[in-house]
């Protein structure tokens, strides 16, 4: 009877890996054909990217890419890994040659957009890195609020709240005053939104949109009708870089990690100080058990509604400092609405990043370079219309959840008031 059961279940899993698989490979041949027919005609000359700046202390020498042999090669190899995909792809190759694919397709967009120009590669990584920073510590929020089974749609909200309150309080008090306060201020969001939704039971989704609600109001008043008048109170100071010694000075990387302020070697740190804290630590293992299975957490003694309070508020005090990179990180003014949707990018970066911070980074380096790209791009003087470059960072969160990398299971208790009997 199990056997007969477990049969038509295994077809259909095998039918949705065959499906997978196609979907890939049409993406894959579409890609290539683009290559071909869009890039190939208009490439000229080589694509020089530069590996160093004049500054570096180890220089490389640039890297000069004939463009239309290399387009020709990339999308021969396009489309053999499409046809492949097609037609015998399956099981865990598709989302490898997916992936391979989709960065080959980058690489071959870089060298025709950098044809007979030249490119200074390691100047778009290290604006990737700074642009991951806002994204990453929103996904990490989600990550913390999610494995105790809370969806946090407010991370916007925080992000911005982090934002407003840095500006502000850093005019008054300084750069690290206003970072603190920005801190503060997202974990009092946090356990607002913790009260909300495990005390009252109040529907999540409706929670957070209530808190983003409120926050864009709030900053938005205050921002226009505030701000323009003293203009003293919006006026705060920038975290300036700081080079490591010795690692500072590695080519690529250095600069990329090692030539930054203290909200990259702070998003790094959280990453690594979370995936301690969740899988390696008892409290993580008890958060994760609230997560997957609350009751059970329960009848062995874990506080259900503690854990989700101190995650949840945990949450808001990452997405408070990532709120704090807007404006103590990058043009120490604030502006309405200067988030820009990161808090939802953030939380597409949790999906991709399969409910791990490590995860959550990988993916908010993905779209951190979708978002730089677009600026280097307009600096080559590209033919896109710069409408186009400015959806780069919303076209990969859109590719991201639509489910092209494969399916991630989230805690199974995610979004599930809990009820103690």
């Amino acid at each position: 009877m199990t056997a007969a059961t477990d049969l038509p279940q295994q077809t259909k899993l095998d039918t949705g890996r065959e499906r997978q698989a196609r979907i890939a490979g049409i993406v894959l041949i579409v890609l290539a054909a683009l290559v071909l027919f869009a890039f190939v005609p208009d490439a000229t000359g080589h694509a020089t990217f530069r590996l160093s700046r004049p500054t570096d202390a180890l220089p490389l020498p640039d890297l000069a890419v004939p463009a239309q042999p290399f387009l020709y090669a990339a999308a021969a190899l396009l489309g053999f890994l499409g046809a492949r995909q097609f037609i015998r792809g399956g099981g865990r190759w598709t989302a490898l040659s997916l992936g391979f694919g989709l960065a080959l397709a980058v690489t071959a967009f870089l060298v025709w957009a950098a044809s007979g120009k030249a490119f200074s590669l390691t100047g778009m990584l290290q604006a990737t890195m700074v642009r991951a920073v806002p994204i990453a510590l929103g996904g990490l929020a989600g990550v913390l609020s999610e494995r105790v089974a809370v969806v946090n749609i407010a991370i916007e909200g925080m992000l911005l709240a982090g934002a407003f309150t840095g500006a502000l309080m850093g005019s008054l008090i300084g750069g690290f005053g206003g970072l603190i306060s920005a801190v503060a201020v997202g974990g009092l969001f946090g356990f607002i939104l913790a009260a909300l939704v495990v005390t009252y039971r109040m529907d999540q989704i409706i929670a957070g949109v209530v808190i983003n609600l409120f926050v864009l109001g709030l900053t938005s008043y205050v921002s226009s009708q505030v701000f323009q008048e003293y203009r003293g109170l919006n006026d705060a100071p920038v975290f300036r870089a700081v080079k490591i010694p010795l690692l500072g000075d590695i080519p690529v990387l250095g600069p990329m990690l090692f030539q930054q302020n203290i909200f990259v070697y702070g998003a790094l740190i959280m990453v690594g100080v979370a995936t301690y804290y969740l899988f390696y630590t008892r409290h993580g293992l008890r958060a994760r058990a609230v997560g997957e299975h609350p009751k059970a957490a329960d009848t062995l003694g874990i506080d259900v509604y503690r854990s989700r309070y101190i995650n949840v508020t945990l949450a808001g005090m990452v997405a408070g400092f990532g709120g704090a990179w807007f404006t103590l990180g990058a043009v120490g003014r604030f502006d309405e609405g200067m988030t820009g949707g990161r808090g939802f990018i953030g939380l597409a970066a949790m999906i991709f990043g399969r409910w791990h911070p490590v995860g959550a980074l990988a993916a908010a380096l993905v779209f951190g370079f979708a978002d730089s790209l677009q600026q280097k791009l307009a600096l080559l003087q590209t033919p896109i219309p710069s409408e186009f470059l400015a959806m780069a960072p919303y076209i990969a969160t859109i590719v991201v959840v639509a489910g092209l990398i494969g399916r991630a299971r989230a805690p199974a208790a995610d979004g599930k008031p809990y009820v103690k009997e």
